[in-house]
């Protein structure tokens, strides 16, 4: 029987779902709802649309404790946590950073150092109060800005992973813009979901393969730093910012990370991409069943530094 094969357009991007399983109707209403779902957390999560929980949070919080739903400040916390854990290397206050870099509205473009140490001084998890009791999110001054861009597709992606498997689907795969991939279960006559990590060392017309990593009921979350960029004096600056340093990711140009929640795998595969080869090891240990790679740049070939994930390309090339 063929799969159904669902899609729509939602948080900037396009997110796909393929399902497997004897009835066609029913997999198509759970496809659907579960998109529907991915549609549901964008109104409480993009900072773009004046209605939204987060626009609502960034528009008074400054000046007053601004209550969120219950959803809402869980992921709130959990972002919390994973600043604490990666030292700082994933940080929902960048917005400020990504604004003054030009990648908010555009492609991005080189700042005056001077903004860049102001508004970096409104960077950081300290700034955001959190109140478990009532629900609210306050900040300690004006031009705190939070951005959850880097976490939000893959909550949305774990809450559509469970709309299905909720509607008793057991076969499927999930993407957003092909950076968050969850397998649920495997495939028709197959052991585990393949995707495949296309190496940065390709020419850009013909892709070669990094890996090819197996999901069995897990996510992977891959960031890189193409996409958005810009060049100055000779150097191309992308769009992923080190919230520690205040200024674009220059160590390394891919991180990738597998784990059981596509809300972590979104958020550590950042933080990675942060940390570079050199910081590797303290992400690699946040999470015991973590699989992760990072590809670290350099000036004559990449560097990769890779656990649990096997390389289809040797290191170095």
């Amino acid at each position: 029987m063929q799969p159904v094969i669902l899609a729509r357009n939602a948080m900037a991007t396009r997110f796909e779902i393929v399902l497997h399983g004897p009835s066609q109707s029913r997999l198509r209403a759970a496809g659907e709802e579960a998109l529907a779902e991915v549609e549901r957390i964008e109104a409480q999560l993009s900072i773009y649309e004046p209605t939204s929980e987060m626009a609502r949070v960034n528009a008074c919080a400054a000046r007053q404790p601004v209550r969120v739903s219950p959803p809402v400040f869980r992921l709130l916390e959990q972002a919390r946590l994973l600043h604490r854990d990666s030292g700082g290397a994933f940080d929902i206050t960048i917005a400020p950073l990504v604004r003054c870099w030009g990648f908010m509205d555009g492609s991005g473009s080189w700042p005056d150092p001077g903004e860049v140490d102001r508004v970096g001084r409104h960077v950081g998890m300290q700034h955001v109060i959190l109140d478990g009791e009532n629900l609210t999110v306050q900040f300690d001054a004006e031009g705190v800005m939070l951005d959850l861009g880097a976490i939000g597709k893959g909550h949305a992606i774990d809450r559509a992973a469970e709309t299905l498997r909720e509607a008793g689907v057991t076969s499927a795969l999930l993407h957003g813009g092909t950076s968050t991939v969850y397998g649920i279960g495997k495939p028709p006559e197959d052991d585990a979901w393949k995707v495949a990590i296309e190496s940065p060392s390709g020419d850009g017309v013909t892709p070669q393969w990094l890996a090819t990593v197996p999901l069995l009921d897990e996510a992977l979350s891959v960031s890189a730093v193409w996409g958005k960029c810009f060049e100055h004096e000779g150097k191309t600056f992308g769009h992923v910012l080190d919230p520690r340093a205040g200024r674009p990711v220059s160590n390394a140009v891919l991180a990738a990370v597998v784990l059981p929640s596509a809300t972590e795998t979104d958020a550590l595969s950042t933080a990675l991409l942060v940390a570079g080869p050199e910081g590797h090891e303290k992400i690699a240990q946040l999470r015991p069943r973590m699989r992760m790679l990072v590809v670290g740049a350099a000036a004559t070939h990449y560097r990769v530094e890779s656990r649990g994930i096997v390389l289809n390309l040797r290191e170095g090339h």
